[in-house]
Parts: structure tokens; C-alpha cells; sequence
């Protein structure tokens, strides 16, 4: 015994049956798509999310863009290392 009253569900029934199951799947797919992008997310740097640069990395980054000349490159990579640059 169903406990229904009549035969079936009225119209009522699949209209918020099928609405339930547009949500259902919209909300499952939307989380996929939300997780797959947060977990392959990465910087612009090219780094994951999770994975800092080291200052030598960021410089050289900028070097190989053009930022800054050789002898920039060069004078700072030698500040971060601890070595004092040779004055020309």
C-alpha cells in the first residue's frame, strides 16, 4: 500500500520532481568544475597555488621578460646571495 492519494502523483509531483533533479545534477557539476579548477589552479608565475616563488625565481622571471637589463640582473642576483657587487 503506497499511502497516495489516487492513482499517482498529480501534476505537481513531476514538476517539483524534475526540478529537484535539474538542481541535483546542476549542483554536482558546478562542484566538479570548481574543484578541478581549484586544484589546477597555478600562479602566473607558473607555480601552483600552494608553491612560492623564491626572490630568485621572481628574478629571474623578470630578467627573461625584458623588465630589467643584465647588469641589473646581475647586481641584485649578487645583493640576494650576500656578495657585494664589483663597482665598474
Amino acid at each position: 500500500m503506497m499511502f497516495w492519494y489516487g492513482n499517482g502523483m498529480s501534476g505537481w509531483g513531476y514538476a517539483l520532481m524534475t526540478v529537484g533533479m535539474v538542481l541535483f545534477w546542476g549542483l554536482l557539476i558546478v562542484a566538479v568544475v570548481v574543484l578541478v579548477r581549484y586544484l589546477g589552479h597555478t600562479t602566473q608565475s607558473g607555480f601552483p597555488t600552494g608553491q612560492r616563488s623564491t626572490p630568485e625565481q621572481i628574478l629571474a622571471e623578470r630578467f627573461a621578460r625584458g623588465e630589467i637589463d643584465e647588469d641589473e640582473y646581475r647586481s641584485r642576483i649578487a645583493t640576494l646571495r650576500g656578495h657585494t657587487p664589483v663597482p665598474e
